[in-house]
């Protein structure tokens, strides 16, 4: 078993060492503002994943910049991708979109953009700017799946179906864009045998790159509570090695794959409490995919 890692992918592509920096440029989603839902989705907490330089009273160069400098003490020579992460970046003004995309691209250094949005939220006027961009410049389109199962997604407040994620993702490939997906192991209800179903149907997509993690019970969510009432089994580094290990044998050799886990602030997280850092576990896994 064999499986192609991110960063050794991403060197191919643009030939130089690259670092992506997360933006948080004001968008919301639509199970958050009333037009499919509110609250969210019940696992999120966006303070999990945004650094201290990822602030919306900053502009997308402000923020850029200070992403540039954290990096750079490190790697002078290093390139950047600008990765609009929080909430759905697709989600308002088709023009307000555009300009945000094009004022990253104008950093110095920065030679792409990662677009993090729902499948629910990707219009035919973004889908014609996004074809015209990839010829210009590196891009990923990353759709939110999280499930493929419906009732789980109701379960989460994702507010849209697997089919709409089929969709949005096979429209997009279609334009000849680099597709990712993020999908979460282990949301309530989906066992072993739910998640090597849902592993077959990934397995059909046209991706590109997949994100997959561990879930996680973030404090101040709504999934904490509901946690807290009647918590479930959250698997342990071993079981979820095994399951990933499992999930990755259905899938096509040729995805690439960005991450198997997340790792949540200290303050916020409640579980499971692993206290593994990123590197440790990927070597876990690396020597894991070598046994088997």
């Amino acid at each position: 078993m064999k499986y192609i890692e991110y960063g050794a992918w991403l060197k191919e592509q643009l030939g130089t060492k690259v670092q992506k920096i997360s933006i948080n440029a004001g968008f919301t989603c639509p199970n958050r503002d009333g037009r499919v839902g509110h609250g969210g989705c019940s696992f999120c907490n966006n303070q999990t994943f945004n650094p201290e330089y990822c602030q919306t009273e900053k502009s997308v160069t402000q923020q850029l910049e200070e992403g540039k400098r954290f990096f750079s003490r490190k790697y002078p020579e290093m390139k950047y991708l600008a990765y609009f992460q929080a909430y759905t970046n697709t989600y308002g003004d088709v023009k307000r979109c555009i300009r945000l995309y094009e004022e990253a691209l104008s950093v110095p250094d920065v030679v792409g953009l990662v677009i993090g949005t729902r499948p629910d939220c990707m219009s035919d006027a973004l889908l014609d700017y996004f074809e015209e961009l990839n010829h210009r410049t590196f891009l990923i389109i990353e759709y939110g799946v999280e499930s493929a199962n419906d009732d789980t997604l109701r379960h989460i407040n994702r507010g849209h179906s697997y089919a709409d994620s089929v969709r949005a993702i096979e429209r997009t490939a279609q334009r000849g864009i680099r597709v990712g997906a993020h999908i979460i192991l282990g949301l309530p209800g989906e066992g072993h045998d739910e998640l090597m179903r849902q592993a077959k149907l990934v397995a059909q997509l046209p991706l590109t790159t997949l994100k997959l993690h561990q879930l996680q019970i973030i404090r101040g969510t709504r999934m904490h509570e509901e946690w807290q009432a009647h918590p479930w089994h959250l698997p342990s580094v071993d079981e979820y090695i095994e399951l990933v290990l499992d999930y990755i044998s259905l899938l096509p050799p040729s995805l690439v794959f960005e991450r198997f886990v997340s790792s949540s602030p200290a303050n916020l997280l409640v579980a499971p409490q692993w206290g593994l850092k990123n590197h440790e576990f990927a070597d876990l896994l690396r020597n894991a995919v070598k046994e088997r």
